[in-house]
């Protein structure tokens, strides 16, 4: 790899890092507005990560130049663990957390949009690390390295890559030929819709501060709340909201922005994506409303509330808990790992497979088995009524693949470092889908904390290789990526 691209790397990550300095500097502010004892924590982390960044922009200037593929997978990843590194030091400053890598792995579970933590009682929390939790999980919501190409566009270098490396989608949907265009649509996109569900929140029984940072965490898909009891203690309409904004994160931003311009037309494009999304969902509803009004003894009115509620939080792979799940029976449990393996739609902030790829499989599958009776027929994979090609196709198999062997071997390492089988393909199933509850003592109001160090590990693990679609991180580990 050339030598003009490793300093293109510091470079950017300066950048970033200066971003995160500043915004850990905003959050000593804000300890100081709650007299919360966390602001000479952040006061010291936000300089020192400052100056590490400058440091960088200064030794490693703005360089013009062409990035290899393969070194845009090694930007895209290096970016996700260094701002997860640094975001560390406020929990590590104030004694919060006081294992680096309980630490580590509760930033890479917010700037992964993960959801699980290692806390056992967040409202001991200093507000301002409260409110540094959302915060992550609202920039790692649309990702790191979109807010770098929707700010920095004059980087010099070829946007694609790095777009395409951090959003590896079965296909690219862009609002405009301009990458850096397009990316600024989706944060403009996204931030209108955070200012309107935020707005929604106030309304209701939410103060300002719970409204902001579970706003944050609902439009990212995160999951990370101010309460132990996740969303349970909130009023039925706070609830709704919510879900409704969980149900919409799941959704292509770039249908958002489509449907505001009034570009009807290439609304088509995912209409069978948002079709399956949406009925998935209301099946999902339907389902549990029922379970729940036979075996927990809910009412109507509650049954369906809480399967809405929750429902929504399982399908776009967000994770806040309407009730606790650990009591429900176990079916249900394993029918919501389910579909969050299934995730959203590609595009939009959730985790998962994404629907369009396990639509793209279930045909494939269909037309393997009809080819099978009918050799000679010719029947192409549809999606919206165009074929999709077969380097697509070859593309969602390989992906489903890794994802599979990525799932099989964690959950053979957890069970190994003597975690029990269920818990361990809970929690698997929920690091790398980005769901965040899992099984057994880890799901419902549960936490990580009784994990061991090595879990842990495997776990952040998958939380990365879930967030940039396993085929970015996977790349690293090949031979040939690092000869020139």
């Amino acid at each position: 790899m050339v030598k003009n691209n490793w300093k293109i790397l510091l470079h950017i990550l300066g950048i970033l890092l200066i971003g995160e300095g500043v915004l850990m500097l905003l959050c000593a502010l804000l300890s100081v507005f709650y007299a919360d004892g966390s602001a000479v924590a952040f006061l010291l982390s936000g300089s020192f990560t400052l100056a590490v960044g400058a440091m960088n922009v200064i030794l490693c200037p703005r360089r013009k130049g062409h990035i290899e593929k393969r070194m845009a997978y090694l930007i895209v990843t290096s970016i996700w663990l260094v701002m997860s590194l640094f975001g560390t030091l406020p929990f590590l400053a104030t004694g919060t957390i006081a294992s680096f890598s309980d630490a580590f792995f509760e930033m890479l579970s917010g700037f992964t949009t993960t959801g699980a933590t290692v806390l056992e009682d967040v409202e001991r929390l200093p507000k301002a690390l409260l409110f540094w939790r959302s915060l992550s999980q609202w920039i790692g919501g649309v990702g790191i390295v979109m807010l770098v190409l929707a700010v920095v566009p004059s980087l010099g270098i070829n946007s694609y890559s790095l777009y395409s490396a951090e959003t590896p989608g079965p296909l690219k949907e862009k609002t405009h030929t301009s990458v850096s265009a397009t990316v600024r649509n989706l944060w403009i996109t996204y931030f209108v819709l955070t200012a309107i569900f935020f707005t929604l929140l106030v309304c209701g029984d939410m103060d300002f501060f719970t409204a902001i940072n579970h706003t944050f965490t609902a439009i990212s898909s995160g999951g990370f709340s101010t309460c132990s009891t996740s969303i349970s203690s909130f009023s039925a309409y706070s609830q709704y909201v919510l879900a409704v904004a969980m149900w919409m994160s799941g959704i292509n931003l770039t249908l958002f922005y489509l449907f505001v311009r009034v570009r009807f037309s290439k609304l088509k494009s995912s209409l069978e994506q948002f079709f399956s999304y949406t009925f998935g969902f209301l099946a999902l509803v339907a389902v549990v409303a029922l379970v729940l009004n036979q075996t927990m003894d809910y009412d109507g009115a509650k049954s369906v509330r809480v399967a809405f509620v929750q429902s929504a939080s399982v399908i776009s792979t967000c994770g806040l808990m309407v009730d606790d799940t650990t009591q429900w029976i176990l079916p249900i449990n394993f029918l919501f790992l389910l579909f969050c393996v299934r995730g959203g739609m590609a595009g939009s902030t959730s985790g998962g497979l994404k629907v369009m790829r396990v639509l793209i499989l279930e045909k494939n599958v269909r037309n393997v088995l009809r080819n099978r009776l009918h050799p000679n027929a010719v029947n192409p994979v549809r999606l919206n009524g165009k074929p999709v090609s077969n380097e697509v196709i070859y593309n969602v198999m390989t992906l489903f693949f890794v994802y599979c062997f990525t799932l099989v071997v964690s959950t053979f390492l957890l069970i190994l470092g003597g975690v029990s089988a269920s818990e361990s393909l809970g929690a698997v199933v929920a690091s790398l889908t980005g769901y965040g509850p899992g099984l057994g003592c880890s799901g419902g109001f549960g936490n990580y904390a009784h994990f061991s160090v090595f879990a842990k590990w495997v776990l952040a693990f998958c939380m990365l290789a879930g967030r940039l679609e396993c085929i970015t991180v996977y790349m690293l580990f090949l031979p040939k990526f690092w000869k020139k």
